[in-house]
């Protein structure tokens, strides 16, 4: 019995090793790859941290456009009507939320409502640039 444990032990070993030794032998490009496949999705930045640098500015010192975030973060919702969304271009939807006025409607779209969340979960996009994205969304 004694014998078998030890020779089981030993195939277990040698297994093992060659197991943590393929890991080891990675080329630099396979190394690369797998360390893309596991970074990080994003990072969080505190507001007042300005180590982040500004995830709502364009490169080249441009906030992003109405169009560009409707496109990015509004579109699957207000295209669909998802959640009770008003969609683009239903004017009797939005003639409704109009009739609050046009600082409730960017009030509602800043903080949130219903089951929108605040922003409609475009965090890196200033007031100014939300304000921009309701604009584009009324005037379509």
């Amino acid at each position: 019995m004694k014998k078998a444990v030890s020779v089981n032990l030993a195939a277990i070993f040698v297994l093992l090793a060659g197991f943590s030794a393929s890991v080891w032998a990675l080329t630099d490009q396979q190394r690369a790859e797998m360390e893309e496949r596991i970074k990080p999705a994003g990072q969080v930045c505190l507001e007042g941290d300005s180590s982040c640098g500004s995830a709502s500015a364009s490169s080249d010192g441009v906030g992003k456009s109405g169009e560009e975030i409707y496109s990015t973060y509004c579109l699957a919702c207000h295209t669909t009507g998802a959640g009770g969304a008003p969609k683009i271009g239903d004017k009797a939807a939005w003639a409704d939320r109009m009739s609050k006025g046009i600082g409730e409607v960017y009030a509602n779209a800043i903080n949130g409502i219903n089951g929108m969340p605040p922003k409609g979960t475009c965090m890196s996009c200033s007031d100014g640039e939300i304000e921009a994205t309701v604009d584009y969304i009324i005037e379509n």
